[in-house]
């Protein structure tokens, strides 16, 4: 991270949001009206539906299923259509979409039209959530760290906001909700039509063409995209690697709220956790991001922040044999002492998600060309929410599994285990030189990792003679490249010259941040280096 980037993190998050230009400002509003008006709904809805509507369990859990489903089912679509149509279009779509689905909240009756408005609010999200990251990614250029820093505050203070409103409304009325929700959205839409630049977008033009308007991408383009992204090894790897992480980072609404009512037998608890949570992140997130990145760079970051998501579940772990199952609320000195360990727990997993994520959405960036960003987006979201089911489940279990056979700490342990578990492969992906930036491609050039090695390279084919002073890679004596490793410069082998492998890169080559400091690793020849 340059010594410039780092200041203006330091200055804090509102002067970090006046040193960008009017698009990523009107990115960053546009997250915090999206959270302000999904959060001030959502919670309410699942106790309109049992107790307005009076629908059994099942009928609920099935409508709030169905919203998850449609949302994470098709993040990938949505990050497609936001390569090849644009994002300003997609996004807009998918306020607008949001908009219907929260108006038919409010006066829908009957189950099929309650599940047809759940699962249209879903397929919004999946429409503007990877085309707005695709957008900022784009507009944000070299400053994407600091962009995604503000991004994240942004979206926690309508995490905060939101909830806050809709409990004033609902007290009047459930469809009074539904109604400011839908308007929000609304006017959103219409804000974004006049307001949003059309950015660039990639399309036949190939990426980072000017303005998101013109032809759009055939559909066998569309597919071109898709088979390339899901031979991207690297990309794979990654997302399962932070798919682990998501799931820890939902305990806030799962997990700590169940211990919160288990030890105090109240609501209080559970609203003290997202205020401390939200607080946190929109007032130390860019201070936190110009820390970690000063001191560790993008992948060391990551590793870090998800052994201390890991850790955070330790106190719990610890807490849990020492504390009963409370019947009734215990004196307010009691609860505070009791809320200590899920306090410490919430404030450790926001540091984690703070450290984390700003750094996560520019390696995912990083790990591929310009004209799917808004694909890549989509699918690493899709296998964020299989994590998150998986976790939900898993952690349910585990939960119900404890108590029961009397091992209260086992649920957090398991949780703590995970954590090192998605460190451990991330920093195995960093150490083989699978998380180090991609150079640029064309639509029709696949990636390093989805190209076959029986391809010969354009560089390897090329008719051109080297340049004099210059030794061509095939040709290079053992005075100038030590046996076993690869030349910097060296295109793939033509077939049949070495045996079929992953592609060659530069060895002890990593993600590093816009100062080019790397960490410990490998100079060509094996010899070991280390940062200072």
């Amino acid at each position: 991270m340059t010594g410039a980037a780092e200041g203006r993190l330091m200055t804090g998050t509102p002067a970090l949001i006046r040193s960008f230009d009017r698009p990523v400002r009107l990115l960053l509003v546009n997250q915090l009206t999206i959270n302000t008006g999904f959060y001030m709904l959502m919670p309410y809805l699942a106790g309109h539906l049992s107790g307005t509507l009076a629908l059994p369990a099942a009928l609920v859990g099935l409508i709030l299923g169905v919203r998850n489903l449609s949302q994470q089912g098709l993040f990938l679509v949505g990050g497609t259509l936001a390569d090849r149509l644009g994002c300003k279009p997609v996004i807009v779509a998918g306020c607008g979409v949001r908009a219907v689905a929260f108006l038919m909240l409010g006066v829908a009756g009957s189950v099929p039209a309650l599940v047809a408005a759940s699962a249209l609010t879903g397929f919004a999200g999946a429409l503007f959530n990877p085309a707005v990251r695709a957008y900022l990614a784009r507009e944000a250029g070299e400053r994407r760290v600091e962009a995604f820093a503000a991004f994240n505050a942004f979206g926690q203070l309508g995490i905060l906001i939101g909830p806050l409103v809709g409990l004033l409304l609902n007290g009047v009325t459930f469809t009074l909700v539904c109604l400011t929700a839908g308007v929000m959205f609304a006017a959103l839409t219409v804000a974004q039509v006049r307001a949003l630049p059309p950015g660039t977008r990639a399309g036949p033009g190939g990426p980072g063409v000017p303005g998101a308007a013109g032809a759009p991408g055939t559909a066998a383009g569309g597919r071109a995209v898709w088979r390339e992204v899901a031979a991207d090894r690297s990309l794979l790897r990654f997302s399962l690697a932070m798919a682990g992480s998501y799931a820890l980072n939902f305990q806030i609404y799962l997990g700590l709220p169940l211990e919160v009512r288990r030890v105090t037998a109240g609501e209080f608890g559970v609203t003290l956790v997202f205020v401390v949570s939200g607080v946190m992140t929109v007032i130390g997130q860019a201070r936190v991001t110009a820390w970690a990145g000063r001191r560790w760079g993008p992948s060391r970051a990551i590793v870090r922040g998800l052994v201390l998501m890991g850790l955070a579940f330790v106190p719990l772990a610890v807490a849990a044999p020492l504390t009963a199952t409370a019947t009734v609320p215990p004196p307010a000195a009691a609860q505070i002492l009791l809320l200590l360990p899920v306090l410490g727990a919430a404030v450790l997993l926001s540091l984690a998600t703070m450290i984390i994520y700003p750094f996560e959405m520019t390696t995912v960036v990083a790990l591929g060309p310009e004209h799917s960003v808004g694909t890549r987006y989509g699918l690493y979201s899709t296998l964020a929410g299989l994590g998150v089911a998986a976790g939900n489940l898993l952690s349910g279990w585990a939960l119900d599994l404890g108590r029961s056979v009397g091992l209260p700490s086992l649920p957090w342990l398991g949780l703590a285990a995970v954590g090192g578990g998605c460190a451990a492969a991330v920093r195995a992906l960093d150490r083989s030189g699978r998380l180090a930036e991609r150079p640029a491609a064309s639509p029709d050039q696949p990636s390093p990792d989805a190209a076959s090695p029986d391809t010969p390279s354009p560089d390897a084919a090329s008719p051109d003679p080297p340049s004099p002073g210059t030794t061509p890679p095939d040709e290079a004596s053992p005075d100038t490249t030590p046996p076993g490793t690869t030349p910097p410069d060296a295109a793939p082998a033509a077939p049949g010259r070495h045996p079929p492998g992953p592609p060659p890169r530069t060895a002890g080559t990593r993600l590093r941040d816009a100062a080019g400091r790397g960490r410990a690793g490998r100079w060509p020849g094996g010899r070991r280096r280390h940062a200072r």
